[in-house]
């Protein structure tokens, strides 16, 4: 069947670093398959994330100042390229805090089709606290996409939107196989976690002092930290452990998947997620994960004694069970192991990119 190239805009902060950055590069890639012309607007300049389509670097005219006229100028710049290219559809990835910024995105320059994504637990940095706001900026449009069903009730039931869908994101196998055959060459058995050290909802710290509680100093199995920012609390923490041989902080990696590939498993002790991308990458690199069962995503990826352990949310004595049980019960962690890749087809990217093409066409 004939017919002209639909035209897509997706709108992200950067191309590296987080969660929703990451799948917007994802879809990009899926979309330019499926045949549509795809446009990747940021406004950040950071890109380390293989993408597909046209790249539209809004953050090349940020200054340092970062002032009220600068802001003005880039929003005027984005509102001339989507007047100028005629979008079928935009696919908004930002997190949304700034209520008059976003009120005039949402109804006067974003010109077409709009989908708003939540990629958080946290949804006030989507939506405004106020009801009666966020109908005005996002009832009108095409769809608000949560990534879990949890998330889409909690919208639904705090601001009344009638036009809210839950897609998951996608776990982008092909790239994630091609990576793991770059060889970061480690000398030891270790455990892995990932995000940014200061995040204060990632707890790394007590992560720290839970391992060290653990059997896995003992056994020589360390624990390495993958992730960007001031290590400084950590590695006072792994001081007063006494294990700061056992814990290495390795900085952001564009490539943290030659990691995953060879730990033992993967931990995420997160307060709360939005549907944490690391559990479905470590399960692709068919290493199991423990997780605490936060709100919202682990329990949807994780199956208990099956592909991982899934631990009471916030009970750290019970999180350094787990660890001890992975490492001491061979039978069950080849069993997680063997089911690792099974476990994630339904996240596939061609599966859940399906799922955004019926969103699309479906209006």
């Amino acid at each position: 069947m004939s017919h002209k190239k639909k035209k897509i805009a997706l709108i992200g902060y950067r191309l590296s670093g987080g969660g929703s950055d990451k799948v917007m590069a994802n879809l990009s890639v899926f979309f330019e398959k499926q045949g549509f012309e795809v446009d990747i607007i940021i406004v950040l300049d950071e890109v380390s994330f293989p993408y597909s389509g046209k790249l539209v670097n809004l953050g090349l005219l940020k200054n340092k100042s970062n002032g009220l006229f600068n802001k003005i100028k880039r929003l005027w710049a984005l509102r001339a390229y989507l007047n100028n290219n005629e979008f079928d559809f935009i696919i908004d990835f930002r997190f949304r805090t700034k209520v008059i910024q976003e009120l005039i995105l949402a109804r006067f320059i974003y010109n077409t089709q709009t989908i708003f994504t939540v990629h958080s637990f946290l949804i006030d940095h989507y939506m405004p606290n106020n009801s009666w706001l966020t109908r005005l900026m996002y009832n009108h449009c095409l769809a608000n996409v949560a990534i879990t069903d949890e998330m889409k009730t909690l919208i639904e039931n705090k601001h009344q939107l009638q036009n809210v869908s839950t897609i998951h994101n996608p776990v982008y196998l092909e790239e994630i196989l091609e990576k793991q055959k770059e060889n970061v060459k480690i000398r030891f058995d270790f455990i892995v976690a990932v995000g940014q050290y200061e995040n204060e909802i990632k707890q790394f710290d007590k992560l720290i002092s839970s391992y060290a509680k653990s059997n896995l100093p003992q056994k020589q199995i360390h624990l390495i930290i993958v992730g960007d920012g001031n290590g400084i609390k950590l590695r006072k923490r792994a001081f007063e452990n006494d294990i700061e041989q056992f814990v290495h902080l390795v900085g952001y990696q564009t490539n943290p998947f030659q990691f995953m590939v060879k730990a033992k498993f993967l931990v995420l002790c997160s307060k709360n997620e939005g549907f944490p991308n690391v559990i479905l990458e470590s399960l692709a690199c068919k290493t199991p994960v423990v997780s605490f069962d936060c709100d919202f995503g682990p329990r949807d990826m994780i199956s208990n004694l099956e592909n991982g352990i899934l631990v009471e949310n916030q009970n750290w004595e019970k999180l350094t069970e787990a660890m001890n049980l992975l490492v001491s019960d061979e039978v069950l962690y080849e069993h997680c192991k063997e089911n690792t890749l099974e476990s994630i087809q339904s996240f596939l990217l061609d599966k859940i990119g399906q799922e955004w093409l019926y969103l699309l066409k479906a209006n």
